[in-house]
């Protein structure tokens, strides 16, 4: 199609849009003159009539109406890949969006631990549980989990995660004797229900019956559906909760929070790290990439217990 042409286009696209040759005209910083002498063109090239003038006013005809819905979709993709070709220019920085949880109780963490080997990266934090678009909305990398992460062209999984029993130490600060899943049952028992797109977050039944133990579930209770906010609970002396081991590695440490008896469960699902191909070709883009892949690996091994860790090879 030749420059004329398109030229054609972009002004009967404009006509449609504002209905007006003149305001074309201001938009396209031409005269109404040149707007209408493209009109003409355009349908002297198609062999039909697009617009119908009545005096001073135009409207379009029904193969008009036609035709502009889909010449319009055209100009919108100019658009959206204009925007996409600066996103992927921009090398200020790497966007890393992640599940909220996983920003307030694990990467937004570890990510200082990044920044003092590399102390000029740019690294910005999204916590958002909707998957972004990613090549289109301004993130780089997305840490999200299960099946979610499968509408993203490259991905990789990133670590299996799992759950123990945690609670602040006062809680069983006065109990005589081990502290075991009986024991554990008998307390307030906080719950974590994710939402319905995620797979099932281990419950405590689950655990009794790991634990082979009787457990009379009772009908009240506390749950979250983001496990960061059931951590915190925990850390306040509210209960006990089957907290993620990645998400508890710091209060563990400080002594917020204690594990009576370890028994772990794992998650369904594993993690995953999914990114736009151009990040890669940003400044600490590759870098970043492999700290993250190399960070869930080390986490997937801390969080299992031993006997499910994989042998040592000689």
């Amino acid at each position: 199609m030749t420059v004329i042409a398109l030229r054609a286009l972009q002004a009967f696209e404009a006509v449609g849009r504002l209905g007006s040759v003149t305001a074309a005209a201001v938009t396209l910083g031409v005269s109404p003159g040149a707007v209408s002498q493209h009109l003409r063109k355009l349908e002297a090239h198609l062999g039909v009539s697009l617009i119908e003038r009545r005096g001073r006013r135009i409207a379009m005809t029904a193969l008009g109406h036609l035709y502009h819905a889909e010449i319009a979709k055209g100009f919108l993709q100019f658009e959206e890949a204009g925007r996409v070709l600066a996103r992927a220019r921009n090398t200020g920085g790497l966007t890393l969006s992640a599940l909220s949880s996983v920003v307030n109780k694990w990467i937004g963490r570890r990510i200082f631990d990044w920044q003092a080997v590399h102390p000029d990266a740019q690294i910005r934090i999204l916590g958002q549980d909707a998957e972004p678009r990613l090549g289109i909305d301004e993130v780089d990398f997305r840490i999200t989990y299960g099946l979610r992460g499968n509408p993203h062209p490259h991905s990789t999984a990133l670590f299996r995660d799992w759950v123990v029993p945690a609670c602040a130490p006062a809680l069983i600060a006065e109990q005589a004797g081990p502290v075991g899943p009986t024991e554990i049952l008998r307390h307030p028992l906080l719950h974590v229900a994710w939402e319905s797109h995620f797979s099932t977050f281990p419950h405590w039944r689950d655990f009794a019956q790991a634990a082979g133990v009787d457990f009379a579930e009772a009908g009240s209770g506390l749950s979250f559906t983001l496990s960061s906010s059931a951590i915190d609970a925990a850390v306040n002396k509210r209960g006990f909760v089957l907290a993620q081991m990645s998400m508890i590695t710091d209060e563990l440490a400080a002594g917020t929070l204690v594990v009576p008896f370890d028994l772990r469960l794992p998650l369904p699902e594993s993690y995953f790290l999914a990114w736009d191909r151009s990040a890669l070709d940003k400044p600490h883009g590759q870098a970043f990439h492999g700290w993250l892949t190399a960070l869930g690996r080390r986490q997937g091994l801390a969080s299992a217990p031993v006997a499910a860790q994989p042998a040592a090879t000689l």
